[in-house]
């Protein structure tokens, strides 16, 4: 019970008793008061008005609100006991509950009850087998279930919701008042019209009506954006003071002689980011900078333009990527621009320029010993890697720039351990093909400054996508690799992408895909969905080789392959030996294949949106037009079929980001799965809630420039050190 003594930190096994405050640290990771109140209810049922049956998912662990329609119960066939089946519904569809023995509150028709459980199929029907129960069968009990809300909390199979709601109830009995010390100053609340946290929390756990529930989380919300803000804000301005080396441009260097021999013409997006990274890169403050453009935009000149004024000023510049091809293809690109200047102390090497070192983790023992002398004397002034960059044993002489490529695909610690091997914090250029939303810029990429990347280089052909639809119009299909023949036969080359490489006889077990495989996707056996595992590229090569495109010069590509092998068919498919590879995500990024006008995605719906736009961005990066083709059997009009309607409908990256952030969790964004621990950021969304942002990081400059800054809001300065000194915020600091 709670008494005097209580605070926001006491543990629950002073309140709750060791056995459930055991249940919920292991299974809901809440240990202290804090973490209760914190743990806000999913979403609110009412009796009449519960969540449709309809949106549930196989595998799905969910609660649900309703009503008993029929119970029945028959003896066993095969083995001793009874077999109990409840049909419950919600108003629209129902469901099935199976109970074996007795194990199981007597239920009646017409009871209304809150059921708990995994979602399966059986027999094609929705099911839950032994589900917790807890009855509302008495209208005038005082356990709270009989409000018109019925909160549903986030649970577990040892921690339901009712236990959830009486746990609470235990906290709100006593009232909060006297238990929550509320962290926002006064002049906030009043200016943005906020309650106060103690009747937030309370209305959010016990609300009368909706009005309610809206004034609660939104004090919430703002809790959690405006600690947010200070933390990436106080972040930035500590990076701010931690001085590196000004990398100043030098007249007649590797810089100009680089301009100098550009076979084309920057773009003025490309002209206007260069000049603000020549201006920080001449700064002793570290730069951090985060340069998003569309798919071609060019954003790898404008990093080698960054690359080689640090190299001018006596510095290296590493370019880390995320894949091996991707780190191979920037290799090739980079040497063919520089030509002889990336080529110093070879025999048509010149002399004014520098080394261009790839260092991976597939390189034989000479290779590798080769690459990281070069690295290591400072001979190699730009470094492409993988993940090899950061291993011990590479060392810099003088890291001056980090460069990651596609960061979204790095791990937490990684770009943190590139940065360590400066002798001085190094300047940071952050790059990704993904256009990124307003709000994200504000979160997830706070502490950085953006660099954005819109137009395109003139003389591309463009690309027009189209959805097939093949389980409405298989012919479609037929039509597609006759498109393809077309191209072929026009001198041009195609790609074919599939979700999975395919059965490997020789591995020990599926998922051994390697780094190229989506980590979603390596078809799992049939989990009773009744959705079939994603096509293979080893089964789809197969099958066009004997069938629609018979005759065509195909190959592979994929993440098992060796380093040695991807490189070979890379490169003869960009000399034209190869007319169609058909291939895994590994093309995603970075490939630059000028010749190739065709792409034909198979199980299109497999794939996230962004993805998409990232794989269409292959095609057309010449003079002709490109197709992308979406291969779908989703119907056309169910929600999928829509999201690739609408991705074929634009090639916007922005507004496809939007899209994205639509249709997929926020979570992935934005929270747990990021740090891969329990996250602070329950009720916050991105796609909702971006005014309140932009309100919480105006607030948090004016507090933290403000007298003495945090240290005048203790409240503050607490739930922001949580913030930072727990391990899920890592990804706020490195993402």
């Amino acid at each position: 019970m709670t008494g005097p003594g209580t605070t926001m930190g006491t543990p629950l096994a002073k309140v709750l008793g060791p056995k459930t405050a055991t249940a919920m640290a292991e299974s809901l990771e809440l240990h202290t008061v804090r973490d209760l109140l914190r743990h806000y209810p999913r979403r609110y049922a009412q009796r009449g008005e519960m969540a449709k049956f309809t949106d549930l998912q196989v595998g799905d662990r969910v609660t649900v609100l309703a009503q008993v329609r029929s119970v029945s119960t028959r003896s066993m066939q095969r083995r001793r006991g009874t077999i109990t089946e409840v049909t419950v519904g919600d108003g629209e569809g129902t469901m099935r509950l199976v109970f074996f023995s007795n194990r199981h509150p007597r239920m009646a028709a017409g009871v209304w009850g809150l059921f708990a459980g995994t979602v399966s199929l059986w027999q094609g029907k929705m099911q839950f087998s032994h589900p917790d129960c807890h009855l509302l069968d008495d209208p005038d009990d005082d356990d709270g279930w009989a409000r018109a809300l019925v909160p549903i909390y986030p649970s577990s199979k040892d921690v339901s919701s009712w236990v959830i709601e009486k746990a609470l109830r235990v906290l709100l009995g006593q009232g909060l008042a006297e238990l929550v010390d509320d962290p926002l100053p006064e002049s906030v609340r009043s200016r943005h019209g906020l309650l106060p946290l103690a009747e937030a929390l309370t209305r959010v756990h016990r609300p009368e009506t909706a009005e309610d529930v809206d004034a609660a989380t939104g004090r919430l919300k703002w809790d959690e954006a405006l600690v947010l803000q200070l933390t990436l804000l106080a972040r930035r301005r500590a990076s701010a003071l931690e001085p590196g080396i000004a990398r100043p441009r030098v007249p007649g260097g590797l810089l100009d002689a680089v301009d100098a021999q550009l076979p084309f013409a920057l773009t003025d997006g490309q002209r206007e980011v260069g000049e603000e990274l020549a201006a920080e890169l001449s700064r002793e403050q570290p730069m951090n900078r985060l340069l998003q453009g569309e798919v071609g935009s060019g954003k790898t000149v404008v990093a080698l333009r960054a690359m080689a004024q640090v190299v001018d000023a006596g510095g290296q510049a590493a370019l880390l990527a995320p894949t091996e091809v991707l780190a191979a293809q920037h290799v090739r690109s980079l040497q063919a621009v520089l030509g002889p200047l990336g080529r110093a102390g070879e025999l048509d090497g010149d002399a004014a320029g520098t080394r261009v070192t790839l260092v991976t983790g597939s390189q034989r023992s000479a290779a590798r010993r080769a690459a990281r002398a070069e690295v290591a004397d400072g001979s190699a002034g730009i470094v492409v890697g993988t993940h090899a960059l950061i291993q011990e044993g590479v060392e810099f002489a003088d890291l001056g720039l980090v460069v990651v490529d596609e960061q979204h695909r790095f791990g937490v610690e990684q770009r943190d351990a590139l940065r360590a091997k400066g002798t001085r914090p190094p300047h940071v250029l952050v790059m990704t093909a993904t256009p990124i939303p307003r709000t994200v810029a504000m979160t997830v990429y706070g502490d950085l400054e953006t660099s954005t990347l819109r137009q395109l280089p003139a003389g591309r052909g463009g690309v027009t996508s189209s959805v097939v639809p093949v389980g409405e119009k298989p012919a479609w299909l037929d039509r597609a690799w006759q498109r393809v023949r077309e191209e072929v036969a026009a001198g041009r080359q195609a790609y074919v992408v599939c979700p999975r490489i395919g059965e490997d006889p020789e591995a020990p077990a599926r998922g051994q895909a390697g780094e190229d495989a989506p980590v979603d996707a390596d078809g799992a056996p049939d989990d009773g969905s009744g959705k079939r595992p994603p096509l293979a590229v080893l089964d789809v090569v197969e099958g066009l080789r004997s069938g629609p495109l018979a005759g065509v010069r195909l190959q592979t590509l994929h993440g098992r392959l060796t380093p040695e092998e991807k490189e070979l068919r890379m490169r003869a498919f960009g000399a034209g030996e190869i007319d169609v590879l058909v291939a895994t995500t590994v093309v995603e990024v970075g490939v630059d294949v000028p010749n190739a006008t065709v792409m034909v995605v198979m199980d299109a719906d497999r794939f996230g949106v962004s993805q998409l736009h990232q794989l269409r961005g292959r095609v057309a990066r010449g003079a002709h037009a490109g197709l992308c083709l979406l291969v779908t059997e989703a119907p056309s009009g169910s929600s999928t079929g829509r999201r690739l309607a609408a991705v074929a409908s634009t090639t916007d990256g922005f507004q496809l980001a939007r899209l994205d952030l639509e249709t997929r969790r926020e979570g992935n964004v934005l929270g747990a799965a990021q740090s891969g621990t329990r996250s602070e950021v329950k009720l916050l969304s991105l796609l909702d809630d971006e005014e309140l942002i932009a309100e919480a990081r105006a607030e948090a400059a004016v507090l933290l420039d403000t007298g003495g800054g945090l240290a005048d809001h203790p409240g503050l300065a607490v739930e922001v050190a949580r913030m930072t000194t727990d391990d899920k915020a890592d990804f706020l600091e490195k993402a």
